[in-house]
C-alpha cells in the first residue's frame, strides 16, 4: 500500500459540502468529515501544505471562507477499501434513480434504476450536490435511442445513469487514469458495457459533432475554457447539461453559454450548488 500525507483541516463557516466538492478539484485521494473539521489524504508529493494553504487562501477572496487552519501529517498503509465500505450507503437520488455501493443491499420497487457505483478514488458517488442534480436532470431529458457524452466522467455515474435510462451510446471521458480504470469497472458491474464505451483524453480527442446531449460536471474554469469545443460535439436541436457549479458561477457561465447561441430551458439549485439545462 501507498503512503499518504493527511491534512487536517478547520474551517469557519464549516459549510462541509461546499469545501470538500472545492477541495476535490486539487489532486487528492479521499476526504473524511469528523464533527468540526475535515481530513484531506493525497498520496506523497501530490499537493504540499503550501498548495493547499493557497488553495484555501482563494476561497477567503471568494467570500466562501472567513478563516482556515490546516496540519500536515503523514500515514500509511490506508486501506481505502474499508474506508469507502465504512461510509457509503443507498442514496435515493429521485423516486426512480437509486445509486448504491456494490456491497450494500438495497430492496429495489420495480420502476427503480439502481445504480452500482463503487467510487475508489474517482468523484461521483450521488452524494455531492452537483451529482443529484445531474441525475436528476437526466431523468428529467433523457429520451430514449440517444447519444450522449460525458465529459469529466469520474466513476461512470451520470453514464451508467444515462444508458440505464434509455441511452443508445454513451461515451465516459475523463482525463484522469484511475477514472478511467474505476470508470470501466463500474460500467461492467452495470452490465452497460454495450451501451457506454469509457475513454480517457480531453474533449479534444473526441471527433464526433453529433451528440444529441453532452453532460458536464466540472469546474467553472473548465466549462469556460471549452465552451466553444463542448457545444461543437452537440448536433442542432440537443442539449447540453452542465453543473459543478456555484450559484455564484451562475452569471459568469450562463451568460457566455448564451452568447455562444445556447438557450437557457433551466437553472436548477440545491444548496449552494446549480445545474443548468441549455438546449443547441
Amino acid at each position: 500500500m501507498k503512503n499518504y500525507n493527511q491534512f487536517d483541516i478547520t474551517f469557519l463557516p464549516f459549510n462541509v459540502d461546499l469545501i470538500t466538492g472545492l477541495i476535490w478539484e486539487l489532486k487528492i485521494s479521499g476526504i473524511q468529515e469528523l464533527d468540526n473539521y475535515i481530513q484531506v489524504y493525497s498520496e506523497e508529493n501530490n499537493i504540499s501544505i503550501e498548495i493547499l494553504t493557497d488553495f484555501l487562501n482563494g476561497l477567503i477572496i471568494q467570500n466562501l471562507l472567513e478563516s482556515f487552519s490546516v496540519s500536515e501529517s503523514k500515514v500509511e498503509n490506508i486501506n481505502w477499501n474499508e474506508e469507502w465500505e465504512s461510509k457509503l450507503k443507498p442514496i435515493e437520488i429521485t423516486e426512480r434513480i437509486v445509486v448504491k455501493p456494490s456491497f450494500k443491499e438495497y430492496d429495489a420497487a420495480d420502476n427503480q434504476i439502481v445504480l452500482i457505483i463503487d467510487p475508489k478514488m474517482s468523484f461521483g458517488t450521488g452524494e455531492h450536490q452537483t451529482t443529484k442534480l445531474m441525475l436528476q436532470l437526466l431523468e428529467r431529458y433523457i429520451k430514449s435511442d440517444t447519444k450522449i457524452l460525458d465529459l469529466g466522467s469520474g466513476t461512470g455515474i451520470l453514464a451508467i445513469a444515462a444508458a440505464k435510462l434509455g441511452a443508445a451510446k454513451v461515451i465516459a471521458l475523463d482525463n484522469d487514469e484511475l477514472c478511467y480504470e474505476n470508470g470501466i469497472e463500474n460500467v461492467n458491474n452495470n452490465d452497460v458495457g454495450e451501451i457506454v464505451e469509457v475513454k480517457i483524453g480531453e474533449i479534444t480527442s473526441i471527433n464526433e459533432s453529433d451528440f444529441d446531449l453532452v453532460v458536464a460536471n466540472i469546474n467553472k474554469h473548465i466549462l469556460i475554457e471549452i465552451a466553444p469545443v463542448l457545444i461543437g460535439k452537440v448536433k442542432q436541436g440537443g442539449l447540453i447539461l452542465l453543473s459543478g457549479l456555484l450559484a455564484e458561477d451562475e452569471e459568469d457561465v450562463a451568460s457566455l453559454y448564451k452568447n455562444l447561441g445556447q438557450n437557457i430551458l433551466e437553472i436548477v439549485h440545491l444548496d449552494e450548488w446549480i445545474a443548468l439545462a441549455l438546449r443547441n
